[in-house]
């Protein structure tokens, strides 16, 4: 059987679609299932079993000889959580202890990291494992991300085999849930069905227009294949990034927006806020080599695409993948 933690959330939820589609149903669903909204996000899935996150621990102990596979997707995300003690025992603790029971019992484990780990991006976005120790992230919750992949790139105990994927901006359906985190499509769409614009935040850096922040945009539905492709592929152990490869504007996200609902772009701009300004990222682009390395070839989505089929088939009418 395959694990997935997570399994309620955004990316977790449409791995289980994914892993359903290709035929495996004898899933143990792992999250903390009390949050109500995200129940949508699963209720459809052929699974197994769904556990709950805080005895998930204690249960795979007892059946970890029945575990064929484990994808540990599920973290605290908000990268305006500042409880680092949280962040610890949530991001960094209860991975750690994934990780070994893993190594103990011989599951091959893919774990998901985060492109918060780079920081400003000051030693570039590589997912060379010799630069982890580099890394400023900008927050406690990359840095919990980033802890950890520095752990793992020390231990001579592992799992048999294991991928941390550093996922770079994820977009797509199943987001309902998020709130203030959920994509920038997301809300662009709730702003232009509520009042007919866009908001997007001013540029505060003379090297970026307004609107010409660069971020690497990634659909989900490009994420699952590559995670589906750890699962069938003999890819070498290690950290990788996971995100298109092209850095686009947020212009471009909110013009491409305004396309798939047949609407003209209305578009202000709003001052960043005081307190993250200084965080903000003007520029990531998930160099994507070590990857395509490894024999992944499936091109990924554009982001004019995505948004479309994001918007069209899923947000209009709130459908879930």
């Amino acid at each position: 059987m395959i694990v997935v933690t997570g399994a309620a959330g955004f990316i977790g939820s449409c791995l289980i679609s994914k892993l359903n589609k290709e035929g495996h149903t004898d899933l143990i669903l792992v999250d903390d299932f009390s949050f109500e909204k995200k129940s949508a996000n699963y209720k459809t899935k052929q699974y197994a079993q769904a556990i709950e996150r805080k005895v998930f621990l204690e249960w795979v102990k007892e059946h970890a000889n029945e575990v064929t596979f484990m994808y540990h997707i599920g973290a605290k995300t908000d990268t305006a959580e500042f409880n680092v003690d949280l962040l610890n025992e949530l991001n960094l603790n209860y991975t750690k202890t994934i990780w070994n029971i893993c190594t103990q019992h011989n599951i091959p484990l893919v774990y998901a990291s985060s492109a918060a780990t780079y920081g400003l991006g000051e030693f570039g976005y590589d997912d060379d494992e010799s630069k982890i120790n580099l890394l400023k992230p900008l927050n406690p919750y990359g840095e919990s991300k980033n802890d950890f992949d520095k752990w793992a790139i020390t231990q001579t105990s592992t799992p048999p085999k294991w991928v941390g994927f550093k996922f770079f901006n994820v977009y797509g359906p199943n987001e309902f849930h998020k709130g203030r985190m959920a994509s920038v499509i997301f809300h662009s769409f709730n702003q232009i069905k509520a009042n007919g614009g866009v908001k997007l935040f001013r540029s505060h850096n003379p090297n970026y227009t307004d609107g010409g922040q660069l971020r690497d945009f990634v659909y989900v539905k490009d994420v699952v294949n590559v995670l589906y492709f750890a699962y069938t592929s003999n890819m070498k152990n290690g950290i990788y990034n996971l995100g298109s490869g092209k850095a686009r504007p947020f212009l471009d996200l909110a013009k491409s927006t305004f396309k798939a609902l047949g609407k003209e772009p209305n578009i202000d701009f709003i001052d960043t806020p005081i307190d993250i300004r200084d965080k903000y990222q003007y520029f990531t682009e998930a160099n994507m080599a070590k990857l395509i390395a490894q024999g992944y070839t499936t091109p990924f989505t554009s982001l004019e695409d995505g948004v479309e089929d994001y918007v069209k088939n899923y947000l209009v009418n709130t459908v879930y993948l």
